[in-house]
């Protein structure tokens, strides 16, 4: 739990990201600007902001490494499983305490989440942009709950235990990962195989993708902190069998309708099927 109040710094250093143009085409990173950084503008009289993480580590591994899906993938769509928790947390507190005044959000929504945990004392930004928690590694969802209730604070985590370990940027296919914990977002596998709507994939990546089709997980996989993370319990993120065991037939084979089926509840569905077939041709010798 942390006291709500503007991050006057991280709106600079975003503001000094967006000017880099490392956003690419994610234009919803500069939208909401005030938002981002204000939580009382998202929620009126906010006093204090929770933060949750879920793990989503799998239990299981894919089959095919020559066609990759990033773990957070494997089951169904995060957004929907943290919103479902978040609303009964909400209610939770209502039905303990009264009528109080919150908003859960998760990931798309203008909210810093790695700082409010930082600000949490659930771990540190580490040097992949990633935030890192020492008991579990970096394999989680963050979520946050702004409530206009004051709790007891807990102390933020002021010390970067990274140290010199630079695995993460050493390891990176595309370079994405900049010093001073920054990543040029539009250099990013997960940009390229998921944000990039409606458009090719440049050829100058070609031949960088590391057989991933969709997300990217190797600055994660490299992080040492990561051998501590264990495999989840959350029912909502037990793994498609298609995603484990799919061959690159299989996935070449594979039909619009029958991908609208089998990944409806999917956040593969975000690239849609146009776009699992362009990544796949990408990836392709």
């Amino acid at each position: 739990m942390a006291k709500a109040q503007p991050l006057n710094e991280d709106a600079k250093r975003l503001e000094a990201w967006l000017n880099k143009g490392y956003n690419g085409t994610m234009q919803y990173m500069a939208n909401n600007f005030d938002l981002r950084i204000d939580p009382c503008k998202l929620v009126p009289g906010a006093k204090s902001v929770i933060t949750l993480l879920l793990n989503y580590y799998p239990d299981q591994e894919q089959k095919n490494f020559e066609t990759k899906i990033s773990k957070y993938a494997y089951g169904n769509d995060y957004h929907e499983v943290i919103k479902s928790k978040l609303k009964h947390l909400l209610q939770s507190i209502k039905e303990k305490i009264g009528e109080i005044n919150g908003r859960g959000f998760v990931d798309s929504a203008p909210v810093l989440e790695r700082t409010w945990a930082q600000r949490s004392g659930l771990g540190w930004v580490g040097k992949n942009g990633n935030l890192i928690n020492k008991q579990s590694g970096s394999f989680f969802f963050i979520a946050t709950l702004i409530v206009d209730l004051e709790l007891e604070y807990d102390n933020p985590l002021v010390k970067d235990y990274c140290g010199s370990c630079t695995k993460c940027i050493d390891h990176c296919p595309t370079e994405a990962i900049l010093p001073n914990k920054v990543v040029d977002g539009s250099k990013c596998i997960s940009y390229f195989t998921i944000e990039l709507k409606d458009a090719l994939i440049p050829e100058a990546m070609k031949g960088k993708f590391d057989n991933w089709m969709f997300g990217c997980d190797v600055c994660q996989d490299v992080c040492p902190w990561n051998r501590f993370s264990k495999p989840n319990n959350e029912t909502g993120f037990t793994p498609l069998p298609q995603i484990l065991n799919f061959s690159n037939n299989d996935w070449e084979e594979m039909t619009e309708e029958s991908f609208k089926t089998i990944f409806k509840n999917s956040p593969l569905k975000r690239t849609k099927f146009a776009g699992i077939k362009r990544n796949l041709k990408f990836i392709q010798p």
